[in-house]
């Protein structure tokens, strides 16, 4: 059985750490190991966590979004982790403020170390009282990726202020649900072995909002009947490798033709990530797929995905 993990990201003082030690000693039930990741050559992070019950494990040499000794590191101590499964039955990966996560994410898609477990979900915090100043570069990608996104410091910010920064984080990300915290405390259940990156009971964390989007970033959902498999992951593969800078994140719930279980699609810019779930069941096949980005053209995505339809399920040409 995979081990489940959350990359816990957010830009500088948004209160990674305060959160980390309010898991460390809270009732959940869960057995935790931390890697912590702070860009420098001292971790002064590891130093602030208060409770040692859980064992931490430092990455001190760089960023792990950027620096490929950091990433090396990182696989090095996931794998002295699975040898002691016994001990632990979720990793927690925190994020420097700097990080982009986005290639921390993909580790977990492509290197065989990193496929023995799953990535859960990855969390977002915000700093509800200086994050107007800090929604450009890698906090914009921080949001943009996330699953889940926690607004911290509501207490210090008046509800009118809150909600139009609310607002602008939506703009970014239409997907994942906001908590609103105050001192990082939340409701674990909300961030904690969520299997965002899985069908679990036959659900993805995909649900789509009302919103208006930036004129940059935006997100474009698609329901189809079953595809033709083989031509759908060439598609996909076509696609990322043709646009996949403009493509921060893609999931979906595949049908295939002919194929009694669902699929779990994950990307993270040109990594992709498809696996076969639980069978449909009673419940119709359909395809569900959201994709999150800069500059998307939904007539062409709409298009592409068409192409990908069984012959007899091809729209016809009204126009004969």
């Amino acid at each position: 059985m995979q081990v489940p993990v959350t990359i816990l990201t957010g830009y500088l003082g948004a209160g990674k750490t305060t959160l980390l030690n309010y898991i460390l000693t809270e009732k959940h039930g869960h057995r935790i190991a931390v890697i912590e990741n702070e860009f420098g050559d001292i971790n002064i992070d590891a130093e602030l966590v208060l409770s040692k019950d859980e064992e931490i494990f430092e990455l001190t040499n760089g960023c792990v979004c950027c620096v490929a000794t950091a990433r090396a590191d990182l696989l090095r101590i996931l794998e002295k982790l699975l040898a002691r499964r016994d001990k632990y039955d979720h990793i927690l990966v925190e994020t420097s403020g700097a990080a982009d996560p986005g290639p921390v994410a993909q580790t977990f898609f492509i290197d065989p170390v990193a496929q023995q477990v799953q990535l859960d979900a990855i969390v977002t915090m915000v700093d509800a009282k200086h994050a107007a100043a800090h929604l450009d570069h890698h906090a914009v990608d921080q949001i943009v990726i996330a699953d889940r996104i926690i607004m911290n410091k509501v207490d210090l910010v008046a509800e009118g202020e809150l909600g139009s920064l609310e607002a602008q984080v939506r703009k970014l990300n239409a997907t994942a649900p906001i908590l609103r915290s105050s001192h990082a405390k939340v409701d674990l259940e909300n961030i904690l072995g969520i299997g965002a990156f899985s069908a679990q009971r036959g659900e993805l964390a995909m649900d789509v909002q009302q919103h208006s989007h930036d004129p940059d970033l935006e997100s474009e959902s698609f329901v189809l009947p079953p595809l033709q498999q083989d031509t759908f992951q060439s598609w996909i593969k076509q696609l990322l490798a043709e646009k996949g800078d403009d493509i921060y994140r893609l999931k979906g719930i595949v049908a295939f033709a002919n194929e009694p279980r669902r699929h779990v699609l994950q990307a993270v810019h040109r990594m992709t990530d498809l696996k076969p779930a639980d069978a449909w069941g009673a419940e119709k096949p359909q395809t569900r797929l959201v994709f999150i980005g800069r500059a998307l053209d939904r007539a062409a995505l709409e298009s592409g995905l068409r192409d990908c339809l069984p012959e007899d399920a091809q729209p016809r040409d009204r126009s004969r």
